[in-house]
Parts: C-alpha cells; structure tokens; sequence
C-alpha cells in the first residue's frame, strides 16, 4: 500500500455563495507559496459554483469534485444533475452515498451503485461513502455494516483510477468525536479485505481510502498516515 498518492478533498456541503470563492484564492495562494508534496487537493463546492470555482483555481493544481449526482443522464427529475452536467461544469470526481444523503434521502446501497456507475460514464471519479451509526458502532457491528455497504454500493468496474472508498463514521460527524488512528486503521484492512474479494488483490492495494469525521488540525495528520 506503499505509494498511493494521498487526496485530500474538502466537502464544503450546503455552504457558501459567491463570495465563498475567495477561499478558493487564499486557497490556491497558499499551496502556491508552500505546496504540499505528493498529495492531490480537491474541494467540493456546492454545484452552483461548480462553474466559477473552476476559472478560480484555472491553471491550478485543486481539483474540483461535486457533491451528489442523479443515476441518470437526463430526463423529467425536477432538481436533480446528472454526472454529465457535474463533468460540464468543472468537477473532475462526485461524491455518492455520503451519509447525509443516505439518512436524509433514504439513499440505499443499490441507489449510490448506480450513481457511481453514472459518475464512470461521465468520466468522473467516484468517491463512494461508507460508514456506521452510533448505534451499530456500539453494538460492535461496524465491519459487518460497512462490508454489506461496500458489496452493496461498490460497482464491478471500480478500479484504483476512477475509484476512492471514503470512511466516515456517522457518530463522528461534526461531533467532535474521532476514531483512534488504530481503528481507522483497522477499519481502512477490511475495506482493502473485501475490496480484493471483489475487485482483486492489485486493484484493492492501489485503491485511495479516505477518512471523513471530526478531522481537525490536531488530528489531521495522524490520520492521513493511517495505511
């Protein structure tokens, strides 16, 4: 597992306005001024800067991603983007199955399949979220539900290069609380464990593994380590 380029991506969810896009400045100055070796940057703005974001960080080493996409390409779905409009727009990768879209949409496993299958049609990367309730962390169900949501959610045709599975506990979102590096860690075996059932050995060892959860600067580095 030695050699995956580490990503870094930031879901800035239902926030920001135009005006946001100055972040996106200092942003870019900064990694100008001090970049961080061997490491990919994505941000992941809401889709209506999709556009915007992308003359901000023109020419750029930031990558955008979207947040969410409809399974189809087109069609009668009032409110809904497809991955092709995403692509169109900017965004080079699109999270599915985060789990505010699974608690507050419903989203089942089979629902964001289909969504990162869309993603691979549209050229995109599919970043494919997965993660366990309080609940089932207490009760010790943690790597039987989050091996039912990968067998589940995780297409055939996912590769190491249009594939990133991120880890995000939903006890540990926006809670401050945070799994040990150790967990993570442990957490981060049996993906790679059931991604090579299903995708093989090769592809599971390649394959970027992100964790997302209460990720601050006095954690942030220790987690990044994390095999």
């Amino acid at each position: 597992m030695t050699g995956i380029r580490p990503l870094v991506a930031g879901n800035w969810k239902m926030n920001g306005l135009g005006s946001s896009l100055s972040e996106l400045a200092s942003l870019r100055a900064r990694l100008e001024t001090a970049p961080v070796p061997e490491t990919d940057i994505m941000v992941c703005p809401p889709a209506t800067l999709l556009s915007r974001a992308r003359e901000a960080l023109k020419d750029s080493t930031i990558t955008l991603g979207a947040q969410d996409c409809n399974p189809l390409a087109s069609g009668a779905h009032t409110g809904d983007i497809s991955a092709e409009m995403l692509a169109d727009a900017g965004a080079t990768a699109v999270i599915v199955g985060h789990s505010e879209r699974r608690h507050d949409h419903g989203e089942s496993d089979a629902l964001v399949h289909a969504k990162a299958l869309a993603a691979y049609r549209a050229g995109l990367m599919a970043i494919i979220c997965i993660g366990e309730t309080e609940a089932q962390y207490r009760d010790g169900k943690t790597l039987d539900v989050l091996r039912g949501q990968l067998e589940g959610s995780v297409p055939e045709g996912a590769r190491a290069a249009n594939t990133v599975v991120a880890y995000e506990p939903v006890w540990a979102i926006g809670t401050g609380l945070t799994p040990t590096p150790p967990e993570v860690a442990q957490v981060h075996g049996l993906i790679r464990s059931v991604l090579g059932q299903m995708l093989g050995d090769s592809e599971a060892g390649a394959m970027r593994l992100l964790y997302g959860g209460s990720v601050k600067p006095s954690n942030a580095a220790n987690l990044l380590f994390v095999p």
